[in-house]
């Protein structure tokens, strides 16, 4: 431990020490015991050092296997390509463990392993050191164990948009009518302010053509009120 102390100043929250939900793995290959972060205090860690932080995670069918990608951000306001780690990993359907999804399981080593490439977890073993989570596509899964269950990832909720943001969105969507074929509801609007009650009332509001048309509809009634 002491070879890689410096390590353990990555990524540091007061107040926080990870070490104590590190657990012990046996490195199937080498039959070598030694410790690693679990996914989900990786990204409790995460969250305590970027509370505004992303996990983007997506996963695609592959030959036999689901393979995912994960990148980690920040702050959810950050551009695609500004992360700060990535990862890929892939994952198979296991016959003995018929529970376990090979798509979330996929999903989780890339998220643990985007974030162990970010320096949540990494102080827990030296670096060149091979991972139980690190699957590349299509190679065997010799040195990697299923979790119980596999841990669903979800990106945070943007904050709620003001009204008026909501109105500008609404006025940007497609209107449905032949008549106004590529242009928006907003520009329909101006146009012929009929059209718009017709799509709030033909549409559901449960899609979003409809909802957008109800939104500018209230909107202009309070106008001319």
């Amino acid at each position: 431990m002491e070879s890689n102390s410096i390590l353990y100043t990555i990524n540091a929250v007061e107040g926080f020490d990870p070490t104590p939900y590190a657990v012990d793995y046996t490195d199937l290959t080498t039959n070598e015991t030694r410790k690693r972060l679990p996914v989900m205090a990786q990204i409790a860690w995460f969250r305590l050092r970027y509370p505004e932080g992303k996990i983007s995670v997506q996963a695609n069918p592959g030959k036999d296997c689901f393979v995912a990608t994960a990148k980690v951000y920040p702050s959810y306001k950050d551009p695609a390509d500004c992360f700060l780690a990535e990862a890929t990993a892939s994952r198979g359907f296991l016959e003995d463990k018929p529970s376990v999804s090979p798509r979330e399981w996929a999903q989780t080593a890339a998220v643990g392993i985007a974030l162990r490439n970010a320096g949540f977890g990494l102080q827990f073993s030296m670096a060149g050191d091979e991972f139980p989570d690190t699957v590349s596509e299509g190679a065997p899964m010799t040195n990697a164990a299923a979790p119980a269950e596999p841990y669903a990832v979800e990106e945070p909720t943007p904050p709620e948009l003001t009204p008026e943001e909501k109105l500008a969105q609404a006025m940007k969507v497609p209107c449905p009518i032949t008549k106004f074929k590529g242009k928006t509801l907003g520009e329909v609007l101006q146009l012929d302010p009929g059209a718009i009650k017709w799509v709030a009332e033909k549409f559901p509001a449960t899609e979003k053509v409809g909802a957008a048309a109800q939104l500018i509809r209230d909107f202009a009634l309070q106008q001319s009120a």
